[in-house]
């Protein structure tokens, strides 16, 4: 598109106050101006969805259904073009940008189908108690720059399904796709009822801090998800936080190398690392240390990078130049502390390329295995002993996900029992599901999504008492 986009504010299309360019991480060229909103249209939509609400909270599941499945809809029928613009700001070749419309509409459609309906727990000739889940009023739903329209409709789903309105901030680096679908839906949901405003950190603060604001649902790094949780302590908002992961994965013994390097490989350099809950460290047993390294090299050695509208490219670039500049530290860091051999090295080329780079002989206590790189570089560490290990991933301070390896799934399943993850997966990794509960540990974040457990935190609990005598 070449006029500029517009931010959606109360059933209406508005241009910012100021523009941003939004840069494509493949060749640094500019692919389009993003507005940007100030205080006031920050108020303007946030006051939109709160006089919304009030209607909106009002409607029955099948009305709230059919709004989902319209939105759904719209992305069906506009995949092509969002695929296309998703590719270029955020870099992920063209296939996986299909998967993610696929999966927002898969998110769609399951949220669709749920309701909070009132629960009797008590029904006696004196007595009747109910339980009721109602809406919270209007939610801020601040998503970043590697999922952009999967985590903004994850947000959205279970926010209008519980008969919440929302308003959504995307990264400033990938808002184009999110702006594009707010101009598609705009005569598709009630006005007020999803608002997008664009924006750096002034109206995340905006947000979060706006007494009108009941809860902030905010996927991002641990550091920006506590700033969020001061500044909501003022006005006592609900928060849910999924932030920053470094998962472990956990090769036992008796697992077949072969049979599984495809699948480490494919979940530790999926969207070139810059998951959440992909493998961040991965652990092996000695006796298949070799085995798994020398294959998971030779994967790496051959992955195609490039333009994610080349058919030919595996995997994209880096989203953005910080985030390059972070990942190219680790791998310094990583040449010092561990044996590089796969990748190590910046391309000499437009775009924010780094090879996909794998590091053995290196050990807990670095930076590559203790903190969340987030980009396309693995250690692989080597480890002898089950129950000193399982101490070891414990120690880390993130809870959000890991995976263990075995051809015994009652043995791997007695491992996973022990990790402190919100989500442990047995033979596979990162295997999200919207009606699967997506829990958060430590560091990772407060409370939960999808599933639902994750609906239910878009609603308070309220108990009617009745006495009948």
């Amino acid at each position: 598109m070449n006029t500029p986009y517009s931010m959606l504010i109360n059933g209406r299309l508005v241009a910012g106050k100021r523009l941003e360019p939004v840069i494509n991480p493949s060749d640094e060229s500019v692919v389009a101006q993003s507005p940007l909103a100030d205080a006031a249209q920050v108020d303007a939509a946030v006051e939109g969805a709160a006089t919304a609400f009030k209607r909106w909270r009002k409607t029955t599941q099948p009305e709230r259904r059919a709004v989902l499945l319209a939105i759904s809809k719209v992305i069906a029928d506009n995949s092509d073009e969002l695929s296309t613009l998703l590719v270029k700001e955020q870099g992920r070749p063209l296939p996986l940008a299909q998967f993610e419309m696929q999966l927002a509409m898969q998110f769609l459609a399951w949220y669709a189908e749920q309701s909070v309906d009132v629960e009797v727990q008590i029904d006696e000739p004196a007595r009747r108690v109910e339980i009721h889940h109602t809406p919270l009023g209007v939610v801020a739903g601040i998503v970043p720059w590697n999922a952009p329209i999967h985590l903004a409709i994850a947000k959205i789903a279970p926010a209008l399904m519980t008969g919440n309105t929302i308003v959504i901030k995307p990264a400033p680096t990938t808002p184009l796709t999110t702006l594009r679908l707010g101009e598609l839906i705009a005569d598709v949901v009630p006005a007020g009822v999803v608002n997008i405003v664009t924006g750096g950190s002034d109206v995340g603060a905006r947000l979060t801090t706006h007494p009108q604001i009941a809860k902030v649902s905010f996927t991002g790094s641990t550091a920006t998800g506590k700033l969020i949780m001061a500044s909501a302590a003022d006005t006592l908002k609900r928060i849910t936080l999924e932030l920053g992961g470094n998962d472990a994965a956990i090769v036992l013994p008796d697992a077949d190398p072969a049979a599984i390097a495809p699948m480490l490989f494919g979940m530790s350099f999926f969207n070139s690392g810059q998951v959440c809950a992909v493998i961040k460290r991965l652990y092996v047993h000695a006796d298949l240390y070799d085995a798994v390294c020398e294959q998971m090299a030779a994967m790496a050695n051959g992955a195609v990078l490039g333009d994610g509208l080349d058919a030919s490219s595996q995997f994209g670039p880096v989203q953005n130049r910080a985030q390059y500049e972070k990942v190219l530290g680790y791998i310094d860091g990583a040449r010092r502390d561990g044996r590089i051999i796969a990748g190590g090295q910046a391309l000499r080329r437009p775009g924010y390329f780094v090879p996909l780079t794998v590091v053995r002989d290196i050990a807990d206590g670095t930076a590559l295995v203790d903190e969340e790189p987030f980009g396309p570089v693995l250690p692989i560490i080597k480890y002898r002993d089950i129950d000193e290990l399982i101490e070891r991933v414990n120690r880390s301070p993130y809870g959000l996900g890991a995976s263990v390896w075995s051809r015994d799934v009652a043995a791997a399943s007695r491992v996973a029992s022990q990790i402190d993850s919100g989500t442990v997966w047995v033979n596979q990794h990162c295997a999200l599901d919207p009606a699967v509960p997506f829990p958060t540990m430590k560091n990772s974040g407060i409370g939960c999504e999808s599933g639902r457990s994750g609906l239910l935190e878009y609603t308070a609990l309220k108990v009617v008492n009745i006495n009948k005598a």
